[in-house]
């Protein structure tokens, strides 16, 4: 039995064919490998900063949402431009020298006019070495300040000083500051017991002064009384006639006549001449 065996003959066409299908599945792969770094996304409520390696940030345009290609040796970095809230814990000392645990709520964005410059001045990075430490800076230095009862009275005012500089701060910063709000402020129980009850005595205090001007201002109206009754009196004895208490007889009679008490009156049969009154049911 004879084997017969056919050369297979490589043609030119097969060659350029196979090249091809190389060079289309390397440059697959490449695109592949480099799909993150060529198609960039840019979700809902973000911004883009571009950084072109040969020229460096592009600070005078910012890309909105979309998708958009880019060289994979350059890069556009999105940025979140939603107000964002960081919550953060720490502890400071008061004027006195007692620790006292601060919990804030920061609520911030990032100016999106002046993107690119924060990019390039900042970074991604900008609420850790920007937002938290640029807050925590100043609520030490207002809390320093204050002792620990004025920390504990007038938190609220103290929070309106601090707000308005740290949002001055973070603007230079190409940060917009839009709520700064105090979560809580933990005393030890101590400090706290012993505000609460100086309070409590504060309380106490004002409320016997009161007392004490109410009790002035009553003896006051007692002598002023008492003195308007002995000039009265004063006055009633220097002008107390016979005629006069007759009068005042006659018109204390007639006033009670006219009362709903049954009563008999006798004209002219008492002393002196003034009535008499007598009761109609003895």
């Amino acid at each position: 039995m004879k084997l017969i065996k056919d050369d297979f003959v490589v043609t030119d066409n097969m060659k350029r064919v196979a090249y091809k299908s190389i060079v289309s599945l390397v440059v697959l792969l490449i695109i592949m490998l480099l799909w993150n770094r060529m198609f960039i996304t840019i979700p809902a409520g973000h911004s883009g900063v571009f950084f072109d390696r040969f020229k460096g940030t592009q600070v005078d345009k910012v890309y909105s949402e979309g998708i958009y290609t880019i060289l994979p040796w350059n890069f556009l970095s999105p940025y979140e431009t939603r107000v964002q809230e960081r919550r953060h814990e720490f502890k400071v000392l008061s004027k006195t020298g007692l620790t006292i645990v601060i919990k804030v709520s920061i609520r911030f964005r990032p100016d999106v006019n002046m993107l690119g410059v924060l990019h390039q001045k900042v970074g991604p990075n900008y609420i850790e070495s920007i937002v938290v430490p640029e807050t925590e800076s100043i609520i030490r230095k207002y809390f320093g300040k204050f002792t620990d009862e004025e920390i504990y009275t007038s938190k609220k005012g103290v929070m309106k000083k601090i707000y308005n500089e740290a949002k001055d701060k973070m603007a230079n910063k190409y940060i917009i500051l839009d709520d700064l709000i105090i979560k809580g402020i933990e005393f030890s129980q101590d400090v706290k017991d012993a505000i609460e009850n100086k309070a409590v005595e504060f309380h106490r205090y004002k409320e016997m002064s009161y007392r004490v001007l109410r009790e002035e201002l009553e003896a006051k109206r007692k002598i002023i009384e008492a003195e308007g009754i002995h000039r009265y009196k004063t006055i009633i004895s220097k002008n107390l006639t016979k005629e006069f208490l007759q009068y005042e007889g006659i018109q204390a009679t007639l006033e009670l006549a006219q009362s709903d008490n049954a009563k008999i009156i006798v004209i002219g049969g008492g002393k002196d001449g003034l009535p008499l009154l007598l009761n109609g049911n003895n």
